[in-house]
């Protein structure tokens, strides 16, 4: 019967200390980042809650006191506020829908058919989203230029689709290869259709997916400002642009200018409530095959 040293015994101890110190670390560093990064978002929001005269302050106030509704009213009363974010949603939403179904036949069509060129398809999915979007400004205006939709909401809708799809249609491939082809010839045997298989057996697997996929489109949508400032005018401005060149009389409101912001950060959350369970499922389908 072997007995264990006093110095034997203590190193299970100083191992299991250490990786709770090491532990503890890491949620420490945990922390600070998620601070870091939540930060620039609350300070907007104190800023759009307190009084206009604090926004300015060289001495910061850390907390939105007293809380004031004020800002909300001079953003909306400043300039038309809904006109742009009427634009923004039409445009948002046309390209979720439109990148959504022609990337999902895109996506189907390279995992499942064999096809002459199929892999020089995929490197050209590959290198267009390697293109920075500030080299594409010119040759998209010529382009919307000639088929005159210059200004149009349907022009900037295939300006986004241009850097949208080409994501959509790669992250969607990936989920599809990771769903087995034997449950759609299990279907097919059964007396479906190809047509039948997909609908019935695939998309509600490839659901998911498509949920986290068309949120990065929204979102994309929704942010983008550059196109939407060359392509759009004053007069269609989306709401990006209208934050943008948010300006009065008086200079630039910043505490206005934050509760715009604020009011912009909405219908992006409210969408994130609503699909946050299918998002989370679809972020973490493709990670495991079989």
């Amino acid at each position: 019967m072997s007995v264990l040293t006093p110095r034997a015994a203590a190193a299970p101890r100083a191992r299991a200390t250490g990786r709770r110190r090491g532990k503890a670390g890491w949620n420490l560093l945990g922390l600070l980042v998620f601070a870091v990064m939540v930060f620039p978002v609350y300070w907007m929001l104190n800023t759009a809650f307190k009084p206009a005269k604090y926004a300015i302050d060289p001495n910061p106030h850390f907390f939105p006191w007293p809380v004031s509704l004020e800002n909300f009213r001079r953003a909306l009363n400043i300039s038309d506020f809904w006109g742009p974010v009427e634009r923004s949603l039409i445009v948002s939403a046309g390209t979720v829908v439109i990148g959504a179904a022609v990337g999902l036949l895109a996506a189907l069509a390279i995992s499942r058919f064999a096809f002459r060129g199929r892999k020089i398809v995929i490197v050209g999915i590959l290198t267009v989203q390697m293109v920075p979007l500030v080299a594409m400004i010119i040759p998209v205006f010529l382009l919307l230029n000639q088929i005159h939709q210059i200004d149009k909401l349907s022009g900037l809708i295939l300006t986004y689709l241009t850097f949208i799809l080409p994501f959509t249609v790669w992250t969607l491939r990936g989920f599809i290869v990771n769903i087995p082809k034997e449950l759609e010839e299990a279907a097919m045997v059964d007396g479906c259709s190809r047509t039948g298989a997909f609908i019935r057996v695939v998309f509600p697997l490839l659901a998911p997916g498509l949920v986290a996929t068309s949120i990065y489109g929204f979102i994309q949508a929704w942010n983008e400002f550059l196109y939407a400032l060359l392509v759009m005018s004053q007069q269609h401005e989306t709401a990006t642009v209208w934050l943008g060149t948010f300006t009065t009389q008086h200079g630039t409101e910043y505490a206005p200018m934050m509760a715009g912001s604020t009011m912009m950060g909405v219908p992006v959350v409210i969408l994130f409530l609503f699909v946050q369970r299918k998002m989370a499922a679809g972020l973490t389908a493709g990670a495991v095959k079989g």
